[in-house]
C-alpha cells in the first residue's frame, strides 16, 4: 500500500570542496619545481638508467666507441684536410735543414693531427729563430713563417765562439774567427749583454781602420779596445764613446797610437794616462842614463 504521507526530498547539500589531502595535493602540483621534475627530471633520469643499462655490457661499448673512431677517421682523412708539403720561408738553407729535422712529419698527415702551437713553441726554441708563425695554407701545405736572428759580432766566452745578434742572443757557434771575419769581435763576461754599446765604439774606431782587433768586456763593467801590437785603449764605466773619440782626436794630432805605446788610460776622465811598451821604457831608461854619464 502506498503511504498517505509524502515524504521531502533530503535538502542536505553536498560539499564541493576537495578533501584536506587532495587540496594539498593539488597545490603540491602547482609548485614550479614539482612541476619542472616531472616534465623535465623524470624523463632525463628514466633515459639515463635506460642508457646505464645499455652501456653496462661492454661489447656494446666497444662497438659504439669503434663506430665513433670510424667516422672521425673519414672525416679526418678526407682529402681537403691533408696536408702534403711543407713550406719554410724566411730560414737559409741550414737553418731550413735544421727545421725540417726536428719537425719530423710524415706526409701526407691529416690537419687533426698537427699541434700548430707546439710546432711554433718548437721553433722558437732554436736559437736561431727570433720568431716564428705557423699556420696550414689551401692546397694541403704546412706553412712556417720564419723571422731569423741576424748576427752582428762574434763572441768570445768561455765556451769558445758564438754568433750573437744586436739584442746579444746566441745565433750559432762558431768554429773559428775565420769563419765570420766580416763580423767585429768581442770578449769577456757580459760582453753579449752589452753588444749594442760595443758596436757604437767599432763605429767611432772606424778610423783606426785594421789596426782595431776588438773589445773585451773586463770585470763586466767596462771596455778595453784592442789594437795590433799589444796596444790598449782603456775606457771608463760612464761616456766610453767620449773617452775613445777623444783617444781618436789625439792619433789625428799627435799619431799617439802609432808610438811605442802600449797602454792608453782613459779611465780617469781629467788625468789621461800613457803607458809605453817596455821597449820603450828599457831605451828611454838607456838614453837617460848615457845623458846623465856624458853630462858628468
Amino acid at each position: 500500500m502506498w503511504p498517505l504521507t509524502r515524504t521531502k526530498p533530503s535538502t542536505a547539500r553536498v560539499d564541493p570542496a576537495p578533501s584536506r589531502w587532495a587540496w594539498r595535493m593539488q597545490r603540491l602540483m602547482l609548485t614550479p619545481g614539482i612541476r619542472l621534475a616531472l616534465r623535465a627530471g623524470v624523463p632525463f633520469c628514466l633515459t639515463l638508467a635506460a642508457g646505464t643499462i645499455y652501456l653496462s655490457d661492454e661489447a656494446r661499448r666497444g662497438a659504439i666507441a669503434q663506430t665513433v673512431a670510424e667516422a672521425r677517421a673519414s672525416i679526418e682523412t678526407r682529402p681537403e684536410f691533408m696536408v702534403k708539403l711543407m713550406a719554410i720561408d724566411g730560414a737559409k738553407d741550414e737553418l731550413a735543414i735544421y727545421i725540417r729535422e726536428n719537425l719530423p712529419l710524415d706526409f701526407p698527415i691529416s690537419s687533426f693531427d698537427l699541434d700548430l702551437d707546439a710546432m711554433r713553441a718548437t721553433l722558437t726554441q732554436v736559437p736561431a729563430v727570433k720568431s716564428a708563425s705557423v699556420r696550414i695554407r689551401p692546397g694541403g701545405v704546412l706553412q712556417i713563417d720564419v723571422e731569423q736572428r741576424k748576427a752582428v759580432a762574434l763572441w768570445r766566452n768561455a765556451s769558445g765562439l758564438a754568433l750573437v745578434d744586436e739584442g746579444g742572443s746566441y745565433v750559432a757557434a762558431a768554429t773559428s774567427r775565420h769563419a765570420r771575419p766580416d763580423l767585429p769581435m768581442i770578449a769577456g763576461e757580459g760582453a753579449n749583454i752589452h753588444v749594442a754599446e760595443a758596436l757604437e765604439l767599432i763605429a767611432a774606431a772606424a778610423p783606426l781602420g785594421e789596426r782595431l782587433r776588438g773589445l773585451v768586456r773586463m770585470g763586466e763593467r767596462r771596455w778595453d779596445v784592442v789594437l795590433d801590437r799589444d796596444q790598449r785603449i782603456l775606457l771608463p764605466e760612464v761616456m766610453p764613446l767620449r773617452a775613445l773619440e777623444r783617444v781618436i782626436a789625439l792619433e789625428g794630432a799627435r799619431d799617439i797610437l802609432t808610438r811605442d805605446v802600449a797602454r792608453v788610460d782613459m779611465r780617469l776622465a781629467r788625468r789621461p794616462t800613457v803607458q809605453m811598451t817596455t821597449e820603450a821604457a828599457e831605451e828611454r831608461t838607456a838614453q837617460q842614463a848615457a845623458f846623465r854619464a856624458n853630462n858628468e
